[in-house]
């Protein structure tokens, strides 16, 4: 018998793989095809994110931008002990644009694969949302600005999850000026019980990406630099600050389909990587190596 995460990403690769032949099908089909839900579905997918910029999404910081993707990363970095510590899919999942200006996130748990002698096991379950507030693409202003709401579910066993249900609020802007473009976050995680011990924390995120080309291979590369900054406000931490540094790139996104006039279709593949250094003396972990791999549909 399958194990539910096993029947979950079976679930959710056999849905993708509906999605992106009914719109190939549907692209190469007679007209009377094209009134199927999926074809519908991609084409306000499509009007939707044609009113906002197209950069690429970042390696960390969640982008304002609305995706529609299954993504997975892996994350392997050293405790303070120097312990190795490899995260298998770090809370990520399939992202769906159901209205033009919402986006739902379905993060798959994150499995913890530990070297120091702890449990390895899944960590939280957890969700996001987007509500775009303002968008304008490259040839209107090249901006966004999207509100998200975040929440995490304290399934995690044997000390690879936290002990209560988290709540984050956050408000996300972007603007692009050419081949460059600049996004910044910032959110409050807010655990609903045991505020005393667990405390608060305040997540700056910034990232600042460059497109090398807008023709030819060099258009798929995005280097970037990132800086995650967090406030700690009670709990074991608090009053520290603890800032990340990651410069990385990613690139993408590469077509994995064409429609019937041999332009690109909407299915794809973006791989990315980069490495988290701490920049401050205070720090939970060091070294992270984010290894991302997404496809877009």
């Amino acid at each position: 018998m399958k194990s539910f995460p096993s029947l979950f990403l079976s679930s959710l690769l056999t849905f993708l793989l509906c999605l992106t032949c009914d719109v190939a099908n549907a692209q190469l089909s007679a007209a009377p095809a094209l009134n199927s839900f999926f074809a519908k579905y991609q084409a306000r997918v499509t009007a939707t994110q044609s009113q906002q910029p197209h950069w690429i999404t970042p390696l960390v910081t969640v982008t304002p931008r609305l995706e529609q993707e299954f993504r997975t990363d892996f994350v392997h970095d050293y405790n303070t002990s120097r312990r190795e510590i490899w995260n298998y899919g770090n809370s990520k999942g399939l992202e769906l644009i159901p209205e033009k200006h919402i986006e739902l996130l379905f993060n798959v748990p994150p499995f913890f694969d530990r070297t120091n002698g702890a449990s390895d096991g899944f960590g939280d379950l957890s969700f996001n949302s987007k509500f775009r507030i303002y968008a304008r693409n490259e040839e209107h202003g090249n901006a966004i600005i999207t509100g998200f709401f975040a929440a995490t579910v304290p399934t995690g066993k044997n000390g690879n999850g936290s002990c209560c249900a988290t709540v984050t609020p956050t408000l996300a802007v972007g603007k692009g000026w050419g081949n460059l473009d600049v996004t910044s976050t910032a959110g409050g995680s807010l655990p609903l019980t045991n505020v005393t011990g667990l405390g608060r924390s305040v997540i700056w995120n910034s990232v600042a990406q460059y497109r090398l080309a807008k023709a030819g291979v060099a258009r798929l590369f995005w280097p970037e630099f990132e800086i995650s900054t967090t406030f700690f406000k009670g709990g074991s931490n608090d009053g520290k600050i603890q800032a990340l540094g990651t410069p990385g790139v990613v690139i993408g996104r590469v077509p994995l389909s064409h429609d019937a006039s041999g332009k690109p279709g909407r299915l794809g593949l973006t791989i990315g990587m980069g490495e988290q250094i701490a920049l401050t003396h205070f720090h939970t972990a060091n070294h992270y190596t984010v290894i991302t791999v997404r496809m877009p549909f």
